[in-house]
């Protein structure tokens, strides 16, 4: 599926983004949706993820801070960051993939062009 991620930019710490991620219809319905951020220098991580239940995962990273939903009326997925840090800079990318959860990235056939999000200090 082609995904298109947007809303990255630059933020100071503390300070709060929310990123987007276009979707086609019935997408949630049928795959796995998630957000996965790279750093400079760092392997791609997994950030957050829901399920076909609309359940949702979160990184320890990201536990407390982030908050992942879908609006199927939108066909849009976003990341709600609260309280960002140094630390969250990195590319963040939309994901999406059939079948069981997991949260290594290689695992993922759909990705969207990513977006950076850059926190100052």
């Amino acid at each position: 599926v082609q995904l298109q991620a947007s809303g990255g930019g630059l933020v100071q710490a503390g300070g709060s983004l929310r990123l987007s991620c276009a979707a086609p219809e019935r997408t949630f319905s049928t795959y796995i949706m998630a957000w996965f951020r790279q750093a400079p220098g760092k392997e791609r991580e997994y950030v957050a993820f829901v399920d076909y239940d609309r359940k949702k995962y979160y990184s320890e990273s990201a536990k407390g801070r982030f908050t992942i939903s879908t609006e199927a009326a939108k066909n849009t997925m976003f990341l709600e960051m609260n309280s960002l840090k140094p630390e969250d800079t990195a590319v963040y990318y939309c994901a999406a993939k059939p079948g069981a959860i997991v949260t290594w990235y290689e695992a993922y056939n759909s990705w969207g062009q990513g977006t950076l999000v850059t926190v100052s200090s």
